[in-house]
């Protein structure tokens, strides 16, 4: 049976940054999701899993033949399909049998394989990969035919062509649309070998029969889904909320008793020091009566400080239990739109990928815009600013390449607003949880939300500031914090939005007004759900 194990797991990176520390953990079988946040080591761990990484201490055991999708694929454009695939040689070989020139060789090569093209097209069309009438040429297409969520959809039909029993996928979803989405669902559902999943994708995750957290260097297991994980976390988060509570009670309480017997104790010495004035009994009386309160007032005193200390230990027990629920809050009067207020107004302008579109936006609307993988999302949202809005705009790119990468954040947002004093800069990006040195931090630096929380720094409080916002598949590669920090900031946003994404429950948490599909005739407005 298929399965993952590592013990004593150590990896440092060559910079001297550690990740993990004597890790130990069994996985599988089953579907898992991997989950934690960014940095935490998720991506890291499926690499030293799958042998791109070494550790630099421990052992990690593979029972089954091992298949890893990448977030990077690292593809060339003029590649073909049959060459990702990796079955471009066994191809040849077929075809100069099939056309009777084969050699001794080219049985080697095709081995027990003879139906590789049949599987192959057939693994490409239930995932919406099937577009032309000659199915083999679904094999000699090139690579710049097919749009970044095509290319992740092939990259795993290549992983499963290789039949593996243990599937390694590292944010399978990302760049796709809901439909590619959805035959990605049922592919990864009908596996039945071992799945490990870094995703942040929710309805990915629920469909998992396991999850597993990588937090502070250990991983724990959660049976069940997504939302039986978070509510056994919010449990959780609960009652180390009320212990924190009943510990800084009893902190307040030991240290009031700690004056409190501090004053009880001065006043006997006082007293004493009064009847030692008064000589009212003999001295050598007086002087080991002394003595006795002395050793007494030092052992109450002793037992409060302890207990005010144990009291500290246990309050600091109880926030170590508290997981970072850090919120954005940001207060930006000058980005808010009336109703009614002109935005952009294109109208039957043709993209360069076909459809010709027309789009009014006017007043604080939030608008989602959906669409197939390779239909021009991205392409209508630079069309958009091309037409110059009405408005003070700003576009945030899947990349979020917008950074001097040698320059701290906060030089990155001082660049973006030149009036703003660093006073007033430090105490924004304190809203955005860049807090003392963390906003010196070099871009280069940052962890992916970290990034995102960045970018939304520049854009949000750039001058003049915006009052048209162009997001482009933001959720990419957010863990779930940051998903959430992210929510909170647009929640705090009242200018327009333009959103493209394939994250449906996020949609919906930003508050939606509308919702347009781009497809090949055009826009189509749809019902918001």
């Amino acid at each position: 049976m298929a399965n993952l194990s590592f013990s004593d797991l150590t990896f440092v990176w060559p910079d001297g940054t550690p990740v993990f520390d004597g890790l130990d953990g069994v996985l599988g079988p089953g579907h898992v999701g991997l989950v934690g946040s960014n940095g935490a080591g998720k991506s890291t761990l499926l690499r030293l899993i799958a042998g791109e990484l070494t550790p630099a201490r421990g052992s990690i055991s593979v029972t089954g033949h091992l298949g890893y999708l990448r977030q990077d694929l690292g593809l060339a454009a003029g590649q073909r399909v049959d060459a990702v695939l990796g079955i471009a040689e066994l191809r040849k070989a077929l075809h100069r049998i099939e056309s009777g020139g084969g050699a001794e060789s080219d049985f080697d090569i095709v081995g027990n394989h003879w139906d590789v093209e049949e599987r192959a097209i057939a693994l490409l069309g239930r995932l919406g990969l099937h577009y032309v009438a000659d199915s083999s040429a679904q094999l000699d297409r090139r690579l710049e035919t097919l749009s970044g969520g095509e290319t992740t959809l092939l990259g795993l039909v290549a992983e499963l062509l290789a039949e593996p029993e243990i599937l390694l996928l590292d944010e399978p979803t990302n760049n796709l649309d809901q439909l590619a989405r959805e035959r990605l669902y049922e592919v990864v559902g009908q596996f039945s070998g071992t799945v490990l999943t870094v995703s942040h994708d929710r309805e990915l995750l629920e469909r998992m029969s396991t999850i597993a957290e990588l937090r502070h260097g250990d991983i724990r297991m959660f049976g069940g889904n997504f939302s039986e994980y978070e509510r056994i976390i919010e449990a959780e988060q609960q009652a180390a909320r009320a212990a924190v509570r009943d510990a800084r009670s009893d902190v307040r309480k030991q240290a009031r008793e700690l004056v409190e017997t501090r004053i009880k104790l001065d006043r006997r010495q006082r007293y004493g020091q009064k009847m030692w004035d008064t000589k009212r009994e003999p001295k050598i009386i007086m002087a080991e009566r002394k003595r006795q309160a002395q050793v007494s007032a030092g052992k109450l005193r002793n037992t409060h400080i302890d207990k005010l200390e144990t009291a500290k230990d246990q309050l600091q027990h109880a926030q170590e239990l508290l997981r970072d629920d850090r919120e954005i809050r940001v207060d930006l009067p000058d980005t808010r739109l009336y109703p009614g207020q002109d935005v952009i107004d294109l109208d039957e302008v043709e993209l360069a990928c076909g459809p010709t579109v027309s789009l009014r936006i006017s007043g604080p609307e939030r608008i989602a815009l959906t669409g197939r993988n390779g239909v021009g999302k991205t392409t209508l949202l630079r069309r958009i600013v091309a037409a110059r809005p009405q408005v003070p705009w700003r576009m945030l790119p899947q990349r979020l390449d917008i950074f001097d990468e040698q320059r701290s954040v906060f030089e990155n947002v001082a660049s973006t607003a030149p009036h703003a004093s660093p006073e007033q800069i430090r105490a924004q990006l304190a809203r955005f949880l860049f807090r003392g040195s963390d906003a010196d931090v070099a871009a280069s630096a940052l962890s992916g939300g970290e990034r995102l929380r960045a970018a939304l720094a520049m854009l949000l409080l750039a001058e003049p500031a915006p009052k048209l916002l162009l997001l482009d598949e933001p959720t990419n590669n957010l863990d779930l914090p940051s998903l959430e920090h992210l929510t909170q900031a647009l929640a705090s946003f009242e200018g327009a939005l333009i959103v493209v994404s394939h994250d449906l429950r996020f949609l919906d948490d930003i508050g939606l007004t509308r919702r347009v599909e781009l497809t090949a005739d055009g826009l189509v407005e749809t019902l918001v759900r």
